[in-house]
């Protein structure tokens, strides 16, 4: 039976060991922590971002569908409530529409969910309110605006949008 021998030493060659060592995970831990650190900012910004797109695009729905009831009413195709100035009593009347002529006239599909506030609701105003008013007259709805208190991206109140 023949004996290997190592001529540079005494011992046998050590294996090398495969695998990180303790400080190689520590600093690999510590970059990754760094990294996802670095990106949580981002990624908040960017959901804000996309509600600020939604909220207007929503708010942009709502008003068009407002326009298009003032023009109706403008044009005589219904009959409107004296003091309304030819603008909804209130935006569930631009869901359920109007009959003109045995047929329904409808504005919206349905009132959009306020992505800044999770909920159906919005703030309205009517031709008598101020137009920084937070409180609705209930005479007709002129605008719309969002209930959120919250500041945008660029430094406005979303309730100003």
């Amino acid at each position: 039976m023949k004996h290997s021998v190592d001529y540079r030493g005494a011992r046998p060659a050590a294996r090398r060991q495969r695998g990180f060592t303790l400080i190689e995970l520590i600093i690999a831990t510590t970059i990754m922590a760094i990294l996802v650190g670095a990106a949580l900012p981002l990624a908040k910004n960017e959901v804000k971002r996309e509600n600020e797109r939604q909220l207007r695009q929503d708010l942009w729905m709502i008003r068009d569908a407002i326009d298009r009831y003032k023009d109706a009413a403008d044009k005589g195709a219904f009959t409107i409530k004296l003091g309304s100035e030819g603008y909804p009593p209130d935006l569930d009347t631009l869901v359920t529409g109007v009959d003109i002529a045995g047929k329904k006239l409808k504005f919206i599909r349905r009132i959009p969910i306020d992505p800044m506030t999770g909920k159906a609701e919005w703030g309205m105003r009517s031709m008598q309110d101020e137009k920084d008013s937070s409180s609705w007259g209930g005479q007709s709805v002129f605008d719309v605006y969002t209930k959120s208190d919250q500041t945008a991206l660029d430094g406005t109140k979303y309730k100003d949008w």
